[in-house]
């Protein structure tokens, strides 16, 4: 696998906190990579730097090729990204925006590209549309086909579908998906597990630090929690009790249901024993990311104290 992105021991401070520590990473080419962790864990100010935006105070390495350090100007010429807030002109309609970045990037056959991107993303019927009028779905279609005008190598996505229904996020990720298998590279920062779950491969990062790398699968493994689920009238009021005691890392209700884990399964075994009883049913579970990341921040400390 070809790596078109790889970096090592990167660090960044603002205002003497130190928001990235010893950060590294290598992502294939044409894969996508999802970047999780609390608010201001990093993952904005990791992007950044891996686009050539921001200057690492230290570390090294490439971006599509090229030094993040010394060739950062050939990384953005190449990049597409996506902010988290729609920063497209409001009062430009779609396709003036489209023609917009098209000069920008110099592009050559402007009109044809503006036409393509605009049926891509299923954006012509609204093509005389104001920016600022759409909703937050069709917002979000037009930053992407704006990002991707250009045809870049590497597309960065920060929180990109914060705020938008689940159809629209779901078509949103189809043709993520449909990018990558042309090739591109993303990365992407999340907050919503099931987007997490739809990347090729994801980075955990908690207060600077990565934690975990690997399919979401592999993560999960390598956590090693043991997990239950409870029923029954009632359990659902039970988590409050249960997260008393230490060995119970995490009891969230689930509808009806309570879903209660931990790393130490003899110890949570006996944190459930006075409520393995009628009317309480209980049974083993394999554990979610949700699971694990509450689990692996019970690791760290905020770096803001």
């Amino acid at each position: 696998m070809t790596a078109a992105i790889a970096v090592e021991g990167l660090n960044k401070s603002f205002g003497g906190r130190r928001v990235v520590r010893d950060f590294s990473i290598e992502v294939g080419e044409g894969r996508i990579t999802g970047f999780l962790g609390p608010n201001g864990s990093g993952k904005t100010t990791t992007l950044r730097m891996l686009c050539g935006l921001l200057t690492p105070d230290s570390g090294h390495g490439t971006a599509l090729g090229y030094d993040i350090l010394t060739e950062s100007d050939e990384i953005k010429r190449r990049t597409g990204y996506m902010t988290q807030r729609f920063s497209l002109y409001e009062d430009l309609t779609v396709e003036e925006n489209l023609q917009f970045a098209a000069r920008i990037h110099e592009l050559d056959r402007r009109a044809e590209r503006v036409e393509a991107a605009l049926e891509q993303l299923g954006l012509a019927e609204r093509r005389r549309q104001l920016a600022g009028t759409l909703s937050g779905g069709w917002k979000q279609r037009l930053a992407l086909a704006v990002a991707t005008l250009h045809e870049p190598s590497l597309l960065l996505l920060d929180e990109p579908t914060a705020g938008v229904d689940p159809q629209a996020r779901r078509d949103f990720w189809d043709e993520i998906h449909a990018l990558a298998a042309k090739g591109l590279t993303v990365l992407v920062s999340t907050h919503y597990m099931d987007e997490a779950e739809r990347c090729h491969d994801i980075a955990y990062i908690a207060y600077g630090k990565l934690l975990a790398r690997g399919t979401a699968e592999e993560v999960i493994g390598a956590a090693r929690l043991s997990t239950w689920r409870g029923e029954g009238p009632g359990i659902d009021r039970l988590s409050h009790d249960l997260l008393k005691d230490p060995a119970v890392e995490m009891a969230a209700p689930f509808g009806l249901a309570l879903h209660v884990s931990g790393s130490d399964a003899a110890a949570l075994d006996r944190a459930l024993a006075p409520y393995r009883r009628p009317p309480f049913r209980w049974t083993p579970t394999e554990p979610t990311l949700e699971d694990v990341f509450i689990h692996l921040m019970s690791g760290v400390e905020d770096n803001f104290r």
